[in-house]
This record gives structure tokens, sequence and C-alpha cells, in this order.
């Protein structure tokens, strides 16, 4: 999350909204998202039921919830998906950025 943090102007430039989904029950994720102030959404999801909506792993032998990125745009479609293997495996921010620029300018789906 201090990766979208640092670049949190970048993404509002582009018009994006910025939205954590994290596995933790409401007060503990509530107690981390004030303690870390961030400037973006954040739903707490103790019952995956987000995550299952959007297919992210968890995978018990690898810390737990696996991370996904999912591109959604402004009509509820979903225009790229990324879904981690590892807690390590994060689209770069500079990779997220460039492809809301190519959605923005050429209306297609991209896959990562």
């Amino acid at each position: 999350m201090a990766q979208l943090r640092r670049d949190y102007e970048k993404f509002k430039e582009r018009g994006v909204e910025v939205i954590i989904v994290g596995p933790e029950e409401e007060e503990v994720f509530r107690y981390h998202w004030k303690k870390g102030e961030y400037p973006f959404v954040g739903i707490a999801d103790p019952d995956h039921k987000i995550a299952d909506l959007y297919n992210q792993q968890v995978k018990i032998l690898k810390m737990g919830r696996m991370p996904a990125q999912v591109i959604i745009d402004r009509d509820g479609f979903i225009r790229s998906q990324h879904h981690g293997v590892s807690m390590r495996d994060i689209l770069e921010n500079t990779t997220v950025l460039n492809l809301f620029d190519k959605i923005n300018s050429e209306n297609e789906i991209i896959n990562y």
C-alpha cells in the first residue's frame, strides 16, 4: 500500500479511484488503516466475499491472500487483472499507470 500511496496523486490525475480490500476483521482493518493514514478507500473483507468475486486466491502456505490488482472502468467493466502468485508479485505503479493511459486512449481490455 505504501507503493500506491507514493504515486496516489498520479492516479488521481488520471481520474482513478484506488480501493484496497483487506482480509482482516473490520476493527483490525480500521485500526491499521487509520495508523497508516492511507489517502484512498479501504474495505475490510474478512469473509472473502469481494475477493471471491474477483477470483483472488488464498494460499495458506504462502501467507494468506495473494495480491490481486483489478482495474474496473467507470461503467463497471473489468479492463485488466493481475493475480499475484506470491506476496511480492505486485505490478509496479508505472506499469499500472501505463495501463490506465492505454485504457483511456484505446478503450480495450488488457490482461497481465
